[in-house]
């Protein structure tokens, strides 16, 4: 449920977008991502940092794309976050030493495996799996802008909607079986 909460904006995008035009798609993805914030407030008492950044992101590109009726402006968001995503994960690690993708998915392989064993993934597979995600992002965010200016704004539309997230998928089953020799073995009933 709370995935489906995620990608509630994105497909309130695209939706309006189909039905009416990009400029109020813009507008419904602007307010549904300020609502967004509002129900993680609400709900933790807190707003995630990747709410706050992507709703930045969109309240400037969306109201610039607004204002000026120049769609150019929300074809940059995709690019901005997966550059910024990108960037993140270089600094953190090769600055600060930091491996964030190892955090976020030690996290999350910790709730989802059963016997609650810790998973025991050597560092250099943690950073190729960074090194991975890193490239990743630029490629995406670079892709993102070639496709926005080279082909159709529908065709960009169908591509943000549903090429990123099944790339975004694809990213993920990768990495699960680059982990999945470190998972811990389950035990005979």
């Amino acid at each position: 449920m709370h995935v489906l909460l995620e990608y509630i904006p994105l497909i309130a995008f695209f939706a309006v977008y189909k039905l009416v035009d990009i400029f109020w798609a813009t507008a419904v993805l602007i307010g549904l991502s300020a609502l967004q914030l509002g129900y993680g407030y609400f709900k933790d008492g807190k707003i995630a940092t990747r709410h706050l950044v992507m709703f930045s992101i969109a309240l400037v590109l969306g109201s610039l794309t607004i204002l000026f009726h120049d769609e150019q402006f929300i074809k940059w968001k995709a690019t901005f976050i997966y550059a910024g995503l990108g960037g993140t994960l270089l600094i953190s690690r090769y600055f600060f030493k930091k491996n964030l993708v190892e955090k976020m998915l030690t996290s999350i392989l910790a709730n989802a495996i059963e016997n609650q064993q810790k998973l025991e993934v050597p560092r250099q597979v943690w950073d190729k799996i960074n090194a991975f995600w890193m490239v990743l992002l630029f490629c995406v965010a670079a892709l993102n802008i070639y496709i926005a200016y080279q082909y159709s704004l529908d065709f960009w539309v169908n591509f943000k909607v549903f090429g990123l997230t099944a790339i975004t998928f694809v990213a993920f089953i990768i990495t699960m079986i680059m982990l999945y020799k470190y998972f811990p073995e389950e035990e005979a009933s």
